[in-house]
């Protein structure tokens, strides 16, 4: 059994590359040739780097991968940008890069079994932030952020294809070992310092990447989940605050100084530092996007899905992922 991740160098991408590997399969990593393989040493993986912005090369590239190594029975479409100085990447590269590929598998006669797409919870949008009930299967998506937006409308691509059965899954916040972004709290948790968004408190869902990447098998290899979309998180909620306080407590910080910022304040420190990376020309943490990312309050969302027709159980609660995540950054040198 044949199997492609696109995304391969990134973050989830090696995750997804390692569960391959740990199943069986014949591993294809979809990497560009100036990105780093650092991550994907393993000798067994293979690679090709397809010409996405190049739909009639990415077509040829495609029929003649298939001529000669038969089709991918799976593909995992990983590849994407989270962030970027020009929010018009994130359609040119989530988006449009993802129209070329399931053209181009489809007129390249490269069907694969299955095809699934890694979108995110913020192609959905808000969540309801007077009740907090869940984000739902059958809400009407209202995405309000580049990234959410150009998630979407991959999924749209994706979805309006007829060339081969697909599945696509809707993470909430995944974290583990390498991830970047949660690791900024805890460095600045680990620093003494904790700086929560807003008054109201944040809900927060998780998924450990190691337990996206069982998800995301379990819906390739169940023949009978085709043409679905699932939520992806491990079922508990917490708020920023207890978020905060079980890093400090496996930190082992004794005291942290624990303060809430406002709104606005965040918005102009996310809008100075997003304008100071248009003149710098490099891409930062904080921007516009994130500051809507930051400001929704409700980021739960209903995984029964997910647990009844996939039969996912997450073995990583929150507490264990994240003790495994500390010891990994202390591991590797990062606190």
């Amino acid at each position: 059994m044949k199997i492609l991740v696109t995304g391969a160098s990134g973050f989830i991408g090696g995750f997804l590359v390692e569960e391959a590997l740990r199943r069986g399969y014949e591993t294809w990593a979809g990497v560009r040739s100036g990105s780093s393989k650092a991550r994907l040493a393993d000798s067994r993986i293979r690679f090709i780097d397809l010409k996405y912005n190049d739909k009639p090369a990415l077509t040829a590239q495609l029929a003649d991968f298939a001529r000669t190594e038969g089709p991918w029975d799976y593909i995992i479409h990983n590849a994407g940008v989270t962030k970027t100085l020009d929010k018009a990447d994130f359609f040119r590269v989530n988006a449009g890069y993802t129209h070329n590929f399931v053209e181009a598998l489809a007129e390249a006669g490269c069907i694969p079994r299955k095809f699934l797409l890694m979108s995110s919870l913020s192609a959905v949008g808000k969540g309801d932030e007077v009740n907090f009930t869940p984000i739902r299967p059958g809400d009407t998506p209202a995405p309000d952020t580049a990234y959410g937006q150009s998630k979407l409308e991959a999924e749209g691509y994706v979805s309006r294809q007829q060339a081969f059965p697909y599945v696509i899954l809707r993470p909430t916040g995944v974290y583990g070992p390498g991830e970047k972004d949660y690791f900024m709290e805890i460095k600045s948790v680990a620093a003494g310092f904790d700086f929560a968004v807003g008054f109201v408190p944040q809900r927060i869902t998780f998924i450990y990447v190691k337990d996206l990447a069982a998800a995301a098998f379990l819906a390739l290899e169940k023949p009978e989940i085709r043409n679905r979309t699932y939520f992806v998180a491990d079922g508990d909620v917490y708020t920023d605050a207890e978020f905060a306080g079980m890093i400090q407590e496996i930190l082992g910080k004794k005291r942290v100084f624990h303060a809430r910022v406002p709104l606005g304040i965040v918005r102009l420190a996310c809008g100075c530092s997003e304008w100071i990376g248009r003149l710098t020309h490099q891409v930062t943490a904080l921007n516009t996007d994130k500051y809507r990312i930051l400001k929704q309050r409700n980021w739960i969302c209903d995984v029964t899905p997910l647990r009844d027709e996939l039969g996912f159980a997450p073995r990583y609660p929150l507490r264990k992922g994240l003790e495994e995540c500390i010891e990994w950054y202390r591991g590797a040198g990062w606190l």
